[in-house]
């Protein structure tokens, strides 16, 4: 009789039966598991913080007396980061000033002379009429002297001083009538200079107020200020360094406004829509801490093709590789404000497809942003009010001079 071989023993056949079993068990239950939540899940270790990166630079030229802020201090908005040196604006506001207050002397002659322009037009117009005058006499002394010409009553030579006074009448009306014109064109010269303003209002002394204004801003950037709050980076300005408009002095980087990168890959864009949610969590941290996010929106591009050297497909040598494209997704402030995070810091994040928003009226994905009561979306666009200096006190100053050359 054969003995039985190993491998046909019953206990090693039914070992392999609930090995086999087991297997298809756990990948049954890994199904399941898939169908019902890991499929609604997209996830990538390739995201990234990203913020918005401030830059500070100068709007005139000069040279740098202070620095108030140091790199990785946090600053406020409107805080004091450099001052440069005010010298020449001060100068040349002074100036500005100065030729104000001459022109509005200079304008208010103008309207003066329009008072001594019209009298003078009243002393032609009387010269005139006192010609027109005269030759009237000397013509009606001619007409009566040649009358008696033919009697003999009337000498040759009285007839001939006759007639020359008549001539020099003319002559005289004729210069009357000239100067009647020059003065009534001076007169219009002037009023046209003047007509439809006062000294106040007068274009000249507009343009020269605008002038003052202008010294007045530039004396005002002499100061640079911090137009967002934040912690400052990348500090290059130096105490004494002579600068121009538009160098770059530092950044400042507001780190309560941050957002999230990720860069999926295309195949896993397939649902992802704005308003999503997701979880990241920080290599900062680690998984003790997760963040909750909401999906902004998907770029309108891949990396590649807003690359400064796109890859040229067409160049026939070409691979295909799987594309990412970047989704934006914004943090939770709160939770940013607890864990602070920095720009460019690794995450891991994990996009529940399933979350969706509910669509709007119009069939369209929900607009994932904060929004007031009237719908509208609340999230401000990027603004500062550091630039909006206020021309009160310098107004006050412009009118204080009109006024004073004015009643001088």
């Amino acid at each position: 009789m054969t003995a039985s071989s190993p491998s046909n023993s019953p206990a090693r056949t039914r070992l392999m039966l609930w090995a086999t079993g087991a297997f298809i068990l756990a990948a049954v239950l890994y199904g399941i598991w898939w169908l019902m939540f890991a499929a609604h899940y997209e996830s990538t270790d390739d995201a990234y913080v990203q913020g918005n990166l401030v830059p500070i630079s100068a709007q005139i030229p000069g040279t740098v007396v202070a620095i108030g802020a140091e790199e990785t201090q946090t600053v406020s908005q409107s805080d004091h980061l450099v001052t440069l040196d005010d010298s020449d604006t001060d100068i040349a506001l002074a100036q500005a000033e100065a030729a104000l207050a001459q022109t509005v002397r200079r304008t208010r002659t103008l309207f003066v002379q329009n008072d001594a322009l019209a009298a003078d037009v009243a002393v032609g117009e009387a010269n005139v009429a006192q010609a027109a005058t005269q030759l009237s006499k000397t013509r009606n002394d001619l007409q009566r002297r040649n009358a008696l010409r033919g009697t003999g009553g009337v000498s040759g030579e009285e007839l001939l001083h006759a007639q020359v006074a008549v001539k020099s009448a003319e002559a005289g009306l004729a210069q009357a009538r000239a100067g009647l014109a020059a003065a009534r064109a001076k007169l219009a010269t002037n009023q046209a200079l003047t007509q439809g303003s006062t000294v106040a209002t007068h274009p000249d002394v507009l343009q020269a107020a605008d002038l003052v204004r202008l010294t007045w801003l530039t004396n005002v950037r002499s100061r640079i200020l911090a137009p967002v709050s934040g912690m400052v980076a990348q500090r290059s300005v130096q105490l004494g360094q002579r600068i121009q408009a538009g160098t770059p002095l530092m950044t400042i980087v507001p780190l309560n406004s941050l957002w999230v990168e990720a860069n999926f890959k295309e195949n896993q864009l397939d649902s992802m829509l704005p308003g999503q949610k997701a979880a990241l969590v920080s290599d900062l941290y680690g998984s003790k801490i997760i963040y909750h996010g909401t999906v902004v929106g998907v770029s309108a591009g891949s990396g590649s093709a807003f690359a400064l050297l796109p890859a040229q497909n067409a160049s026939g040598n070409w691979i295909k590789v799987i594309q990412r494209v970047p989704v934006r997704i914004r943090l939770d402030p709160k939770e940013l404000q607890e864990h602070p995070l920095r720009v460019g810091l690794s995450m891991t994040v994990e996009v529940d497809l399933s979350s969706s928003p509910a669509p709007s009226d119009d069939g369209k994905p929900a607009d994932p942003r904060p929004q007031d009561p009237a719908g509208n979306p609340a999230e401000p666009a990027l603004s500062t009010p550091v630039y909006n200096h206020d021309p009160a006190e310098i107004n006050a100053r412009i009118q204080k001079i009109i006024q004073d050359n004015i009643s001088s």
